[in-house]
């Protein structure tokens, strides 16, 4: 099989998501406007083709799969985007090397697939992306056992794909409970129906898996959060003839939330452990680390006794002072934000770069890397500030052109206590522990309407419905934003916290801030109360308590 016919492969699977991913989207069981996985994978998808159709007709198998890798991790968008970069990864190193397109290239790409995948994934979850992709990849084993060609196998593969999707509630309670499937695993059913319609020369015709609910979810895997070990220790291992597989066996011994990636003798290895000692005594055993960074995960310093004041800065100035041509510094910034105010906010706070992003659109690996290497600085600390944005941080970390710490802020007033907490160290270990820490004192709450109807652990949720949420959990339901506002303020502030903090949206009255400021006063009169406008879309406040 020639090359021109795998990059019409790839560009027709690409094509049957991009058309139907709003129907993925449609589908999470949260119902907040997120960054949403059929966006995410559908814009994975996109670079993959961009850079497959940069390539000569008489390019080889290994220069395409090579395309393929560098496009998808670069492009990889959201939690999603990342996992999909890996099954693309895995895919093609099953099929490069290989003269010839037939059943068994498919299940040897496929079992390579599952093998990269698991490995990228920390904690992985059973009916989920990766089910499916395991069930597939069974499924063409089958195939070739069974004797079958490769018509028939890429059949059998794209049936048992819907078949898993399917099954994903029966495997996931919140999926079950939602009356819906996995919106990952139906993601790459889609793509796997477009790479076989395309294969086969037929239209794509969509399978329908409303048999077991209606399709999809998103349920993102929180993998950065892990209490059991003390120590978050993250570097870049060297060598020739370095097996990613042995790596991460190794880091499973030695600790938790093992994640491996990259190749061509450069791994990224990120570990949580009680003893980095010993990680690091076996890695330079079998190769050379470098840009280690250590992270203390449970330190308690005592409460900061600085108080949050933050000045409106001038955007325009702001990017003047981003200029390539400002003096080299030791230690620069990037954050992700979405929103004028919440922009000028952090650049008053120090932060060199904003990637435009949050909620509505998380920004590529390819986004944060460029921001990344246009900070003229020596070392840059990076904050996400989405939970969903945090693996293309690291990923983006990975192949930056300087050293970087990745500190996974969840919210952008998590980024400013960051940069609060920042002393004017030079020294990046240092400084990603110390703002790590101060991430931790930060209580964010949000409030937005839902997009569907929903359930949660407040009841039933329409469509409509204003809702409170605090730290990715709806605990307030209602229908006016500011009695909300004041219930998600009283659970945000409890009996400990001494300040508040407001953050008018795009379309919230100062005039309607200050009312909301002064209702939540009365009845909290030892609470320090500040408001800025934040200029963030669909979310008209987000509120935050130390």
């Amino acid at each position: 099989m020639t090359t021109t016919i795998y990059q019409r492969l790839v560009s027709g699977a690409a094509s049957a998501l991009k058309e139907r991913k709003e129907e993925v989207n449609r589908l999470n069981v949260f119902p907040v406007p997120d960054g949403d996985t059929g966006t995410n994978m559908s814009l994975t998808m996109d670079v993959v083709v961009a850079e497959v159709d940069k390539l000569a007709a008489d390019s080889d198998v290994a220069t395409l799969c090579h395309a393929v890798t560098h496009g998808s991790l670069m492009g990889a968008r959201g939690n999603s985007g990342v996992i999909l970069s890996q099954i693309l990864r895995g895919v093609c190193e099953g099929v490069d090397g290989s003269t010839e397109f037939d059943a068994g290239v498919v299940a040897e790409a496929l079992q390579r697939s599952v093998t990269v995948a698991f490995q990228a994934v920390r904690k992985p979850v059973e009916g989920t992306i990766l089910t499916v992709l395991r069930d597939t990849a069974d499924a063409a084993q089958r195939a070739v056992d069974d004797g079958l060609g490769l018509e028939e196998a890429l059949e059998v593969v794209q049936t048992e794909a819907f078949d898993s999707v399917r099954r994903t509630p029966e495997l996931l309670p919140v999926l079950k409970e939602n009356g819906v499937v996995d919106a990952g695993a139906y993601g790459l059913a889609i793509l796997i129906e477009g790479f076989v319609a395309s294969a086969l020369g037929h239209a794509v015709e969509i399978a329908d898996v409303s048999s077991a609910a209606a399709p999809l979810t998103v349920i993102p895997v929180d993998d950065w959060d892990d209490s059991e070990y003390l120590y978050c220790t993250e570097f870049l291992l060297f060598g020739e003839n370095i097996s990613a597989d042995d790596v991460h066996r190794s880091m499973a011994a030695i600790g938790g939330s093992e994640l491996v990636v990259g190749s061509g003798g450069e791994l990224k290895v990120h570990v949580h452990t009680n003893d980095p000692g010993a990680v690091l005594s076996k890695m330079t055993s079998i190769g050379e680390v470098a840009e280690v960074h250590i992270n203390n995960m449970r330190r308690q310093t005592e409460a900061r006794d600085a108080i949050l004041t933050i000045e409106a800065a001038n955007a325009t100035s702001a990017a003047r002072a981003m200029t390539a041509s400002a003096p080299v510094k030791a230690i620069g910034f990037v954050a992700v934000a979405a929103g004028d105010g919440l922009s000028q906010i952090l650049c008053s706070l120090g932060v060199d770069r904003i990637v435009s992003g949050g909620q509505t659109m998380n920004p590529s690996t390819q986004d944060i890397a460029d921001a990344i290497n246009a900070v003229a600085a020596e070392k840059v600390v990076v904050l996400p500030n989405n939970n969903n944005i945090v693996m293309a941080a690291n990923a983006a970390a990975s192949v930056a052109n300087k050293p970087v710490a990745v500190v996974p802020t969840t919210s952008v007033p998590q980024a400013f206590a960051a940069m609060l907490a920042w002393d004017g160290s030079d020294d990046l270990d240092a400084v990603a522990a110390q703002m790590s820490e101060a991430v931790t004192r930060v209580l964010t709450g949000e409030i937005t309407t839902a997009v569907k109807d929903a359930k949660g652990k407040t009841g039933d949720i329409k469509a409509g419905q204003v809702i409170g949420i605090v730290d990715h959990e709806i605990e307030v339901v209602g229908d006016d934003v500011t009695e909300v506002a004041v219930k998600l303020a009283g659970i945000l502030l409890g009996d400990e916290r001494e300040t508040l903090t407001l953050l008018a949206g795009e379309e919230y009255a100062d005039e309607a801030l200050e009312a909301l400021a002064a209702r939540i006063a009365a009845g909290h009169g030892d609470v320090d109360i500040e408001t800025h406008r934040g200029d963030q879309p669909l979310y008209p406040i987000i509120m935050s308590a130390e």
